[in-house]
């Protein structure tokens, strides 16, 4: 019976998926043995052929072979970098009403500088004017300058740099004056 590459890599795939720690295929032109969970292969005895022949249309001719193969590698844990600028500080948890907020125009990453070599547009206790920039969103690889449309002092920045945003959601609040 030939054995199709791709079927070979699909049954692997779905052993995969499930907890089967161990299977074993069996016909009178071959034999497969799969084991999940090992961390290495044991030794393959010498007396035992090839496992066959790939032909260009992708199609395995079996010799008689006992093979093992590996289990697929555990995925590695996601790595999150570091946020190189120090993120804000906790929002306090009472918010003064005549405070403003500076919300976001759209949807993307807020970034606090211009660069992550560079020092943040604005620091918490800052004083800004009407039409300095404060942050940037970056919205399809493309950097929005974000601009104050109030003259205060920083009091919150809400959002962590590199963070996502949403749509009209609060970036800092300024105190007016």
């Amino acid at each position: 019976m030939p054995l199709d590459f791709n079927q070979l890599r699909e049954l692997l795939a779905a052993i995969a998926q499930t907890d089967i720690t161990e299977l074993s295929l069996k016909s009178t032109d071959f034999e497969l043995t799969v084991r999940k969970g090992m961390h290495s292969m044991p030794p393959i005895d010498s007396s035992v052929g090839k496992i066959g022949s790939v032909s260009d249309a992708g199609v395995i001719t079996p010799s008689p072979v006992a093979a093992t193969l590996p289990s697929p590698p555990t995925p590695l844990p996601e790595v999150v970098p570091r946020d190189p600028v120090p993120s804000a500080p906790a929002p306090s948890p009472t918010v003064d009403p005549k405070w403003e907020e500076v919300k976001s125009p759209m949807v993307g990453t807020f970034y606090r500088s211009p660069a992550p070599d560079e020092p943040p547009y604005v620091d918490v206790g800052d004083r800004i004017s009407i039409g300095q920039t404060v942050c940037i969103i970056e919205a399809m690889k493309l950097m929005n300058e974000i601009e104050a449309e109030v003259s205060g002092q920083v009091m919150e920045i809400l959002v962590k740099n590199g963070e996502p945003v949403e749509y009209g959601q609060p970036l800092m609040r300024i105190n007016p004056g």
